[in-house]
């Protein structure tokens, strides 16, 4: 708690309700923004724990058993198919956001807002192959980016070598409140805050076009994703710090 803002001398510390103390603010200079002169620098646009990262993503692809692929047609929607068409072959890294974490969002790159759009969606929706699971749908993370309250994010990059990042806020379980405070047209500045989840957990993806050349791809192990709800001590990648690197 010392990282966010609050008042000890206040009622409630001066939180005025559940959801104004799930949505606290870090204190100015809790998370400076990695090289925010640097375009290169892609940086994390939430405060989370890796999940996954998969290559070569397809515009529609089909869910078998034990499989959670991303079909960009399903995470943008049909009607979106255009949109999602740009990011074939691309690649999607994806990462959790526990009740715990800072549930705001921030641009991971400097551009334009060229699309923002909510879609509804389900709750509590899992993947069948996964069985149940009482913590939720967190065993479900691929399968909810394409069902599940999400908003979706487009970002063209004042770097023309990082073209257009999507960024897509998936609710997780209960949580149908996606919220933006940015529109169309308007130009973010690495770091900015772009919006925010209420409620509970969520999770989140960042969706790269096919021709964006990464320096050693991402800045972690991918070791440490997929298993990462049982240990007491997940590895959180820390807002605005460094996600990946572009040549």
């Amino acid at each position: 708690m010392s990282e966010f803002q609050y008042d000890e001398k206040m009622p409630h510390w001066g939180f005025k309700s559940w959801n104004d103390f799930f949505t606290r603010r870090f204190r100015p200079n809790a998370r400076p923004v990695a090289e925010p002169n640097n375009s290169k620098v892609i940086t994390s646009a939430c405060e989370s724990t890796p999940y996954a990262i998969e290559q070569n993503v397809k515009l529609s692809d089909t869910f078998w058993i034990k499989s959670q692929p991303y079909s960009l047609k399903d995470i943008f929607t049909a009607s979106k198919e255009t949109l999602a068409e740009k990011f074939v072959g691309g690649t999607v890294y994806q990462a959790f956001l526990s009740a715990y974490n800072y549930h705001r969002w921030h641009a991971p790159v400097s551009g334009t807002v060229s699309d923002v759009y909510l879609v509804d969606g389900t709750y509590y929706s899992e993947a069948e192959s996964e069985g149940q699971d009482p913590a939720g749908p967190n065993n479900s993370e691929g399968y909810i980016t394409s069902v599940a309250t999400r908003m979706v994010m487009v970002i063209d990059c004042d770097d023309p070598d990082l073209g257009k990042i999507a960024s897509v806020f998936v609710g997780m379980a209960e949580v149908s409140s996606c919220i933006s405070v940015v529109k169309i047209g308007q130009h973010v500045a690495k770091g900015d805050e772009i919006g925010y989840f209420q409620f509970g957990g969520s999770t989140y993806c960042m969706i790269f076009q096919k021709d964006v050349a990464f320096v050693n791809h991402f800045t972690f192990p991918q070791a440490i994703m997929k298993s990462t709800f049982d240990k007491e001590n997940p590895s959180i990648i820390k807002l605005n710090s460094v996600l990946a690197v572009v040549r």
